[in-house]
C-alpha cells in the first residue's frame, strides 16, 4: 500500500464524509447481531477454528488475540512495535504475519502448543521477487508537457510520479490455511502468495491495476497533480485485502483498491477469482465501498466486509449469492473489517475503528465455511 494516503487514515476521515450512493437492496435472513467480545483495537483479521474460538489481529497494537466461546480474551502473541496480521488457523496451528514499521521486515510465523516458529521472510521475497513490477500504474496518457509539471511528494513518493512500475513493498492483510499451505492476500505487493508447508513462497497472482479513475477538480483530494491532469484516467494500485478458498477450489480475493475511499470516486471495491494452480484471475463482482474482508460459504455464497458500505457510509456486509457479480443483499453491522463464516454463524469485526467489538450473526440457510 505505497500509493496514496495508507488505508486507515483515509478510513478515519472517510468515516465522517462518506456517503456512497448505493441501490437499496434488502437485508440478508439471520438472526440479530450479539456482541461476543469487546475493547478491541483496529481487528483487521480474523479466523475461527474448529470449536468456534476466534483469532484476532489487533494489527495497529501488534497483538493476535483469542477469543473463546464465551467472549472471554487471551493474547497469544505481543509484538514490541510491530504489527501483527493475517491471521489463519489449519487444526492446532495458527500463523499470521509480523511487519515492521518501514516494511522491511515482514514472517508468516505460526504457533502451535504455545511454540512460534518462523515460517516464511515475505519482505526478503519481495525485495527479490517484487511480483508487482509487471504491472504499471498512475497515468497512461499524459503529454511530456504535463509529466513534467509533476514535483515530488516525499510522503508517498509515486504521488509524485506520472506512472510508475510496482515497488518493492509488502504488507500481509488477509491470510487463510490449506491442506499444508497459507495463501496470502499483501496489499503491499499487490499479489497473492502462495508458502508451502516447507516454507517455500511463490506468487500464486499479482493483481491487475484498478480500474482507471478520471480526475477532476472535484475529487483529486490532497493529491499533489498538476491540473493538467484533469479528464485523465488514474489506475490506482490493486490492493489486496483478504484471501478465502471457495468450495469450487478457486481462491477469492478482495480488493480495495488504492485511492482514497472518496465517496466522489464511488464504491470502487471489487472481488476477483483465482486459480490457484494457474493464477488464472477473473473479475467476480464490484461495487464494494472498503472491500477489507471476505468469508465464503460452501455453497458458493460471498461475504464482503465494506467498511465504509451502505447509503450513509456507516459500513455493511455485503451478501453475494452464487454467480451474482453485485450484492444481492446486506447484513447491516458497523464498520466491519474482517469476517468469516463457520457453522451457520457468521463472524465480524466491527466498530474497527474506534471500540471495536467481534460480532457474532446466526444465518439462516445452513451456510458455513472454514478459515
Amino acid at each position: 500500500m505505497h500509493t496514496r494516503i495508507p488505508l486507515i487514515g483515509v478510513a478515519m476521515a472517510a468515516a465522517v464524509t462518506l456517503a456512497i450512493a448505493t441501490p437499496a437492496i434488502a437485508a440478508q435472513p439471520s438472526g440479530t447481531p450479539s456482541t461476543r467480545a469487546e475493547g478491541l483495537v483496529s481487528p483487521l483479521g480474523l479466523a475461527i477454528d474448529a470449536s468456534g474460538r476466534a483469532y484476532v489481529s489487533q494489527n495497529f497494537i501488534g497483538v493476535l488475540s483469542l477469543v473463546d466461546k464465551k467472549g472471554q480474551s487471551t493474547p497469544l502473541v505481543a509484538t514490541q512495535g510491530d504489527e501483527v496480521s493475517a491471521p489463519a488457523v489449519d487444526g492446532s496451528t495458527v500463523y499470521y504475519v509480523t511487519t515492521n514499521g518501514d516494511h522491511t521486515s515482514a514472517w508468516l510465523k505460526s504457533m502451535s502448543n504455545g511454540v512460534e516458529t518462523q515460517v516464511a521472510d515475505l519482505a526478503a521475497y519481495e525485495s527479490t521477487e517484487n511480483p508487482d513490477a509487471v504491472n504499471t500504474y498512475g497515468f497512461s496518457d499524459l503529454s511530456a508537457e504535463c509529466e513534467a509539471e509533476f514535483v515530488p511528494f516525499p510522503p508517498f513518493p509515486p504521488l509524485g510520479m506520472p506512472n510508475y512500475a510496482g515497488i518493492v513493498d509488502t504488507h500481509a492483510y488477509g491470510a487463510t490455511a490449506v491442506g499444508g499451505d497459507v495463501y496470502i492476500a499483501d496489499a503491499g505487493a499487490n499479489a497473492v502468495l502462495k508458502v508451502d508447508a516447507e516454507g517455500v513462497i511463490s506468487t500464486v497472482a499479482v493483481l491487475p491495476p484498478a480500474a482507471p479513475v478520471t480526475i477532476t477538480a472535484e475529487n483529486i483530494g490532497e493529491a499533489p497533480w498538476p491540473a493538467c491532469v484533469f479528464g485523465h484516467g488514474y489506475r490506482a494500485e490493486p490492493v489486496p485485502t483478504d484471501v478465502e478458498m471457495g468450495p469450487d477450489g478457486l481462491l477469492y480475493v478482495t480488493s480495495l483498491p488504492g485511492g482514497s475511499e472518496d465517496p466522489a470516486l464511488g464504491p470502487r471495491g471489487v472481488v476477483y477469482s483465482i486459480d490457484p494452480g494457474t493464477g488464472e484471475t477473473n473479475l467476480v463482482a464490484t461495487g464494494f465501498g472498503g472491500a477489507t474482508g471476505i468469508a465464503v460459504a460452501p455453497n458458493g455464497t460471498l461475504y464482503v466486509a465494506e467498511l465504509f458500505g451502505g447509503p450513509m457510509g456507516a459500513g455493511q456486509v455485503a451478501v453475494v449469492a452464487p454467480g451474482a457479480s453485485a450484492a444481492t443483499s446486506v447484513i447491516e453491522v458497523s464498520m466491519p473489517s474482517a469476517v468469516s463464516v463457520r457453522a451457520e454463524t457468521l463472524y465480524v469485526t466491527t466498530d474497527s475503528l474506534g471500540d471495536a467489538k467481534l460480532t457474532v450473526v446466526p444465518l439462516k440457510g445452513g451456510a458455513h465455511a472454514k478459515k
